[in-house]
């Protein structure tokens, strides 16, 4: 499983126009409340206890980029994720940072 920052998530999302591809998704593990708080515009949100219940429908994309507020929940979705099925290098991990690091420096956000 291949791991990465948010500033590193940041950088990429930059370097891609906003647009990182369409077989790629931005998995948000926080609570739907959090979520709505404050997300990255075209992130999906699937609580960390319940991303193992769509491993299905998260089959289809080439990677998924997962995070949550400081890294902790990343990682067991994460862990979650490939015990169910998901291959390990579509896998990518941001269990060292998060949407607290995001909001803190500033990077673009939207809500609901």
């Amino acid at each position: 499983m291949k791991t990465m920052t948010m500033d590193e998530l940041h950088n990429l999302i930059i370097k891609t126009n906003g647009k990182i591809g369409k077989e790629d998704l931005l998995l948000d593990v926080r609570t739907p409340e959090e979520y709505s708080e404050g997300h990255i515009a075209g992130s999906q949100n699937i609580p960390h206890e319940g991303v193992a219940d769509h491993v299905d429908s998260l089959k289809k994309y080439k990677t998924l980029y997962v995070f949550c507020k400081a890294g902790g929940r990343a990682r067991f979705a994460s862990q979650a994720l490939k015990a169910a099925g998901i291959p390990d290098d579509h896998l990518v991990c941001i269990g060292t940072s998060g949407m607290m690091n995001w909001e803190e420096s500033g990077y673009p956000m939207v809500s609901e």
